[in-house]
């Protein structure tokens, strides 16, 4: 499942998309997504490269864009943004023409020239996206990127099992929890929890507030049994462990499962909020091709399909109405917009990265 923020991305972006589609508003696409190659046209590209994070697209919905526009789209995955970074530095512009990196990193690519501006002219459906996503300080304008999907990590807790109430991330180090917590393996979010919980950003890089966190972390470190990147959701579902931090698809996933599990927003904030973006590659030959894609996923009946299968928190207002109860109702797929709007993002921590790394690997022993 995605995703894993690894550390060594800034190192990747000093030694130095894809996406599919898009054409002018006069293509804008229909909430039918199994029409029958009713817009296509001669003049477009017969396929487009679309770089992307895995278990985050539907096939479905990369056939019913070749349906209705003739246009395949060949989809190939990675596992984190770092990988995505290297290999369009290794040639990979001049493979992929729409990639979906995480806010973290838009700006850094924007200086390596990895990324293009976009027309939103041509991108109608632009329209139906939340402003809690939208002018973020990574990309102001959305010049560069147009949100795709966001997936947090959250506090997920068995109310079952955990019978003392839990209202901060400071609550964790209870003794009661011991080798009873599973934690994402991927260190920005959980070394952001650490930095919240005594008192900073999550951001926060000078050397006493990283000192705290690092001092916190050693007093929770009894109390995590699992790190797991890909199925985080396990542990909860199984029993193995009764609280989680782990990222809100998953937790969405564990509380269909076992609805003992509930959503708990600690009070210092959400503390790995990322959102993803679609970005069109610099120089791809199929500008106008990855437009008109962009556009189709941003219908609503599109944007509905992908979470009905990858329930992570959907920025299209337009697509909620359409949304299934089961989406709806589950506070870990469907997290407050408000929530979004006034929480900090992970962001680019420059050359403190090396002091993350050093942290996350003794913690983790």
């Amino acid at each position: 499942m995605k995703r894993i923020l690894s550390l060594v991305m800034m190192a990747l972006l000093a030694i130095g998309l894809v996406f599919l589609g898009g054409c002018g508003s006069a293509n804008t696409t229909s909430g039918n997504t199994t029409s029958s190659n009713t817009s296509s046209n001669d003049s477009y590209a017969k396929q487009i490269n679309f770089f992307q994070w895995t278990e985050y697209t539907p096939q479905s919905v990369l056939d019913s864009f070749k349906e209705k526009y003739g246009i395949t789209v060949k989809m190939a995955n990675f596992s984190s943004n770092e990988e995505m970074i290297a290999k369009l530095q290794a040639g990979g512009l001049s493979e992929y023409d729409v990639v979906v990196p995480s806010n973290y990193v838009v700006k850094a690519m924007i200086a390596q020239n990895l990324i293009q501006p976009i027309n939103k002219d041509n991108i109608p459906n632009f329209k139906n996206l939340d402003e809690s996503f939208l002018n973020r300080d990574f990309d102001p304008g959305n010049q560069y990127t147009v949100p795709y999907l966001s997936s947090p990590v959250v506090l997920a807790v068995n109310t079952k099992k955990v019978t003392k109430p839990i209202e901060s991330y400071n609550d964790l180090l209870d003794s009661s929890l011991k080798n009873q917590i599973v934690v994402v393996d991927d260190e920005r979010p959980i070394i952001g929890a650490a930095l919240l919980a005594t008192g900073h950003s999550l951001n926060a890089t000078s050397a006493n507030d990283l000192k705290d966190a690092e001092n916190w972390l050693k007093k929770l470190r009894p109390n995590i049994k699992v790190f797991d990147a890909d199925s985080p959701k396990t542990a909860l579902i199984t029993g193995e462990c009764s609280v989680g931090l782990i990222y809100n698809g998953e937790a969405a996933l564990a509380i269909k499962e076992n609805p003992d599990i509930e959503i708990i927003w600690p009070k210092e904030g959400i503390s790995g909020l990322t959102i993803d973006n679609f970005a069109i590659v610099k120089g791809t030959q199929h500008e106008k091709e990855a437009e008109l894609f962009i556009n189709y996923m941003l219908d609503p009946a599109v944007s509905k399909i992908l979470s009905d299968e990858y329930p992570y928190t959907n920025p299209n207002k337009e697509a909620h109405s359409l949304l299934s109860k089961d989406y709806l109702d589950n506070p870990a797929s469907n997290i407050p917009f408000d929530k979004i709007k006034n929480s900090e993002l992970l962001d680019d921590v420059g050359s403190s990265l090396g002091e993350f790394d050093r942290i996350w690997t003794e913690f983790k022993g």
